[in-house]
């Protein structure tokens, strides 16, 4: 199997709800590094399994969807808490529906919200 990822880092902010959280329920922003990997059996007919320039076009589309937003203010989290662990599935899915790679298998999604921090989400393919 194999495997290749990119990361980036961007800011954005959230507030959590629906419980007593703290500082947390007041809106506060993060600095964001996600790591996207993605992962297939098969090489394309030039050695790649996704071209990174290709991955990133796409990963840099949607990381500007999310950059300086709130994300408690986007529609795809309406109705939900804005965890990290619910940023990684909406992440990964925003991604998915962009990629066009009939050889990749898997997708994960890695978001930190701080240096100790963080949640994945798998979508396989």
């Amino acid at each position: 199997m194999y495997s290749v990822a990119v990361k980036r880092e961007f800011h954005a902010s959230h507030f959590l709800v629906g419980g007593d959280w703290g500082k947390e329920n007041k809106p506060h922003a993060h600095h964001y590094h996600v790591e996207l990997k993605l992962e297939g059996s098969v090489l394309n007919e030039h050695g790649y399994l996704v071209d990174i320039v290709e991955i990133e076009k796409m990963f840099n589309t949607v990381i500007a969807h999310y950059r300086e937003q709130t994300l408690n203010a986007l529609s795809e989290f309406r109705g939900l808490n804005p965890s990290i662990e619910h940023f990684a599935r909406i992440f990964c899915e925003r991604f998915t529906s962009l990629i066009k790679a009939p050889n990749i298998t898997a997708i994960t999604v890695t978001i930190w919200e701080n240096t100790i921090a963080y949640a994945s989400f798998r979508k396989e393919l």
